[in-house]
């Protein structure tokens, strides 16, 4: 038979077709679910923030190493997609310990959502407990990440890597909120 012809040998490591396996269109709407989860986060995000970046936050005391505003938008896209193909890779796995992991993920996921209404939107109400409240859960959703890419990693070494750069930029963050709430 000619090499084109031949069939692909799975890469080492992927799961295979068979009991507790999820066949291609599972597979798809999963990595959807995943997907559509993090464009909520970053949709009910960017309601909270719509508002106040151009309000409070634009005459705030920012950190000298804090970058444009325009930054953010495509950073949180490329961070936000990782994060989902992670969780969904660990989905796949059906592992025993994928629930558990997945548990942690909710668990960022949810303490990323808290963050930003706490920090652009109670401002204006709160004033500086707004920024250290946000800090205290900021620093909380760093200890959650590093849990979840603990939790993935063994599971699948490609998910806990996805997670590595929203684990920096959320430490990258909390220096800007601490800036923010040591200087407003």
């Amino acid at each position: 038979m000619p090499l084109h012809d031949q069939p692909l040998a799975p890469l080492p490591g992927a799961p295979t077709a068979g009991p507790g396996r999820h066949g291609p269109g599972p597979q798809l709407l999963g990595l959807l679910v995943f997907l559509a989860a993090s464009a909520l986060v970053a949709g009910l995000g960017g309601l909270a923030t719509v508002n106040n970046v151009n309000g409070w936050y634009a005459t705030a005391d920012k950190a000298p190493w804090s970058p444009p505003n325009g930054a953010f938008g495509p950073v949180w896209t490329a961070l936000y997609t990782a994060m989902a193909v992670a969780a969904w890779l660990v989905w796949r796995r059906r592992d025993a310990a994928s629930r558990p992991a997945l548990a942690a993920y909710a668990v960022q996921l949810a303490l990323n959502l808290l963050w930003t209404p706490v920090f652009f939107g109670l401002y204006p109400a709160l004033g500086t407990l707004a920024l250290w409240i946000g800090f205290a859960i900021i620093v909380a959703l760093a200890v959650a990440v590093s849990v979840t890419v603990l939790r993935f990693g063994p599971i699948s070494r490609a998910a806990g890597l996805l997670m590595l750069p929203y684990l920096s930029w959320i430490v990258f963050a909390a220096s800007l909120n601490l800036w923010a709430a040591l200087h407003n």
